[in-house]
């Protein structure tokens, strides 16, 4: 599992940083984010890609759980 901590960065670099993983293959990703916006469009990257996600709200962070399917 590769963890990716996304807080504090502005589109695109969340998105970015994520998607480098799951170019190299990464079956499972976590990353901690703490925009809703990037939530949005990770989830969006992870669905067009074959990735379930699921994100848990951590009191104004997200933990993104992304997994191959």
């Amino acid at each position: 599992m590769t963890n990716v901590d996304v807080r504090g960065l502005n589109c695109p670099e969340p998105v970015i940083l994520v998607k480098k993983q799951i170019d190299k293959g990464e079956a499972s990703i976590e990353a901690l984010a703490d925009s809703k916006v990037a939530v949005e469009n990770i989830t969006r990257l992870a669905n067009r890609s074959g990735y379930s996600i699921n994100v848990e709200d951590k009191k104004g962070e997200y933990l993104l759980k992304i997994n191959k399917i």
